[in-house]
């Protein structure tokens, strides 16, 4: 019997079924049966043609509506859990698998699991939905709705939820009485226990609401009664009972807005959702503070046109607001464009350097790393740092710098020769011509960057590509660590700037740091002697909303035992934002998302696990064991794009679930023959130009205008010595 039945259902609207079923059937998921529930000729037509051999094709007569064709799909599963997905929708390659397997670990006790899903449009594909922190807020336990309310705030759509089949046969009357979003709430409403899966595993595409039949008085009323008859099944329950008592009137009220109805229909919605909103009021609930809470008070009194006149006067103050602040902003920047000609007609100062790293968080990375060296070549050269202001307090004492916006910062960017930076200055730094700069990029690519991006919408996020274009014509030069980093930089920024396969300074630290060092960095973590430290430090992902752990960490440390120290550092997009915050397990697991620099983390780490994060290839200089936990391998490369096929060339061991990542590094399997077998062809390939003397070779070739022939020449892998592993150290 198969773990799991796609039910693909529905017409082929604008026709959308057979990119689904050719996705399905380029990775076909082993333990996975797939049943399309086909409406009319054209949805019968592209099953039979796309359709993966063994695939169950149930035709349908057109008009036949989207209930009755879950149902009579279902009717056909044979599988232990149910996927429901309809035509018009997608599927991340890999995702069925993904969730039979997942499912596969659940007891008969649980009748629903969720997991996430991102959203396209007609104009923007592959949006990450809101849902990632409340699935990974819930963990991997099973849990009653009674227990975890919050859940009914997920988005109410049947493909992102697989429903056990015996569940689903007992309580079919009950879920096929109503549409889609309706039987995703009655699902967790009706449901034993619940579990989740914090990836994504389905694509809701919205289709251009002008494509689609205008909606009826009838259904923004139906609206409304539905969530009374929801709401009437909780009555009992207090938890779930506030929770879908907000989704109602928060649901009702965006609804009222966004509509454009005739005055009479919106009286009505709104009479209706009033008196719903009154009837169904939880004992002692609280509305929120703020305009949010003015609407609902609105809302329950019935004032119709009292709530339309604070629309009016919401939107007449926005408006103001809006023109003040584009006024003002108008006004800054003509100051500060004249500010900056000003300055651009003045002599270029040969003594100057501006250096930023991360959109101007602080002295870090490549930049620092050159800053540092140039210091002991070219003391004469004056450094100024460009930080934000939230980031000035953390420099380093005596550092000069200047703030973005502000007139000594334009002036500074006006005069200086070199300009050093790990990502680009703003488009309205001008490249003057006797100026240098100097782009170091801050890692080695395994995912599509730049121009490369055309091709995957999720990642670009609508990146303006000629304005991208613009800012590398005015790269002088630009720092490779590897020859595969090269071609992918002459490919993604094609530009004529010189390429420095010098290494990245950064990692110079690999090779300098001594025993002392790593005892030192060891000491201020709070790692005791003799234990062994695992960094995780997992990468972002564009199909999420935000970060959120991939892995339930306080299980892999009770699994890793008290002499092993978790390490884990959430990516720097998320800042304080990361859920990580906070973390702290008796000193086992340690949270070191705000601790900088990385390298030290990588020093003082015996081994890394990472996923896609361009850390790996920085930690291999160490030739330290890497471990790839790669749950969402076949997602992220197909939305965000990879230049290499990871789990061809990993850097080691590579897991694909949290219990093979646990038996890998519970066992001798992370630092294994194969492991340092992997590992050394990975350091050959990409530690190339990386031996501890990149920052010289930068400041000699670009600050003191040596030749390329008396530069340092850079030391085989095979012969370099890295620094001592913590164990050596201590």
């Amino acid at each position: 019997m198969p773990e799991l039945s796609v039910i693909v259902h529905g017409p082929n609207t604008q026709g959308h079924l057979a990119g689904l079923l050719d996705s399905l059937a380029a990775v076909p998921p082993a333990g996975v049966e797939v049943i399309v529930a086909a409406v009319g000729a054209w949805a019968r037509d592209a099953a039979q043609a796309h359709a993966a051999p063994g695939t169950l094709v149930l035709p349908l007569p057109d008009g036949t509506d989207d209930t009755a064709a879950r149902a009579a799909g279902a009717a056909r599963a044979s599988g232990r859990w149910l996927h429901f997905v309809h035509a018009k929708d997608g599927l991340p390659p890999g995702s069925p698998r993904t969730v039979a397997e997942r499912a596969a670990e659940l007891p008969d006790e649980v009748d629903v699991l969720l997991f996430d899903h991102v959203h396209s449009a007609w104009d923007t594909p592959a949006l990450p939905s809101r849902d990632g922190r409340l699935l990974a807020r819930a963990g991997r336990a099973d849990l009653p709705l009674d227990d975890a309310a919050r859940l009914l705030r997920l988005t109410p759509l049947l493909g992102n939820r697989a429903i056990r089949t015996d569940f689903w046969r007992t309580y079919e009357d009950q879920l096929t009485a109503d549409d889609e979003q309706f039987t995703a709430y009655t699902a967790l409403l009706l449901a034993n226990r619940i579990a989740c899966l914090n990836q994504v595993a389905y694509e809701d595409r919205r289709l251009r609401p002008e494509s689609l039949p205008p909606r009826t008085a009838h259904q923004y009323y139906a609206l409304v009664d539905r969530y009374e008859r929801l709401l009437a099944r909780t009555e009992d329950r207090p938890a779930p009972h506030a929770v879908l008592y907000d989704v109602m009137v928060h649901d009702c009220l965006r609804t009222f807005a966004r509509a454009d109805l005739p005055d009479p229909v919106a009286r009505e919605f709104f009479h209706r959702a009033s008196q719903a909103a009154v009837r169904h009021r939880p004992e002692n609930h609280r509305r929120p503070v703020g305009p949010e809470g003015i609407r609902r008070a609105l809302l329950e009194e019935g004032a119709y046109t009292r709530y339309r006149a604070f629309q009016t006067a919401n939107r007449a103050r926005r408006a103001v607001r809006s023109t003040l602040r584009d006024r003002k902003s108008a006004a800054a920047a003509k100051l500060r464009d004249h500010q900056y000609r000003k300055a651009l007609s003045r002599p270029v100062n040969p003594n100057l350097a501006v250096f930023t790293a991360y959109w101007n968080r602080g002295v870090a990375c490549n930049p620092a790393a050159i800053a540092a060296e140039l210091a002991e070549l070219a003391p004469q050269i004056h450094p100024v740092w460009v930080v934000t202001p939230e980031n000035a307090p953390l420099l380093p004492p005596g550092t000069d710098h200047v703030t973005p916006g502000t007139r000594r910062y334009w002036e500074t960017l006006a005069s200086a020769k070199y300009l050093v930076n790990n990502v680009n200055f703003p488009n309205a730094v001008v490249k003057r011509p006797d100026a240098v700069h100097l782009q170091t990029h801050h890692g080695t690519p395994l995912k599509r960057m730049g121009l490369d991006q055309m091709d995957f919408p999720a990642a670009a996020k609508g990146l303006d590509f000629d304005a991208l274009l613009a800012r590398i014509d005015k790269w002088d030069y630009s720092v490779s660590a590897n020859s595969h980093t090269t071609r992918m930089w002459e490919r993604a920024y094609p530009s004529r700037f010189i390429s420095l396969d010098h290494g990245y300074p950064r990692n110079d630290v690999y090779y300098a740091a001594g025993a002392e060092d790593i005892r030192a960095i060891r000491a201020r973590l709070g790692i005791p002697p003799g234990h062994r430290a695992i960094l995780y430090a997992p990468t972002h992902r564009d199909y999420e909303a935000g970060w959120t752990p991939r892995l339930d960490l306080a299980a892999l440390a009770d699994r890793l035992g008290g002499e092993t120290v978790l390490l884990v550092r959430g990516h720097y997009f998320y800042g304080s934002a990361s859920p990580l915050t906070g973390l702290r397990r008796t000193g086992r697991i340690i949270d070191v998302s705000s601790y900088d620099p990385v390298e030290e983390l990588c020093l003082a780490a015996d081994a890394l696990v990472t996923d896609y994060s361009s850390i790996m290839f920085d930690y291999a200089n160490l030739d330290r064991p890497i471990v790839i936990h790669a749950d969402d391998w076949e997602t992220y490369r197909t939305t965000r794009g990879v230049y290499f096929d990871l789990m061809a060339e990993p850097p080691g061991q590579v897991s694909r679930t949290q219990e093979e990542l646990t038996d890998i590094l519970t066992t001798d399997a992370w630092r294994d023959e194969g492991a340092e077998k992997t590992r050394a062809a990975f350091r050959r390939r990409f530690c190339e130009y990386d031996d501890g003397h990149a920052a010289e070779r930068v400041v000699r070739r670009v600050f003191l205008g040596e030749s390329e022939e008396s530069l340092p020449p850079v030391i085989p892998v095979e012969d370099r010595t890295t620094a001592p592993t913590p164990q050596e150290a201590s």
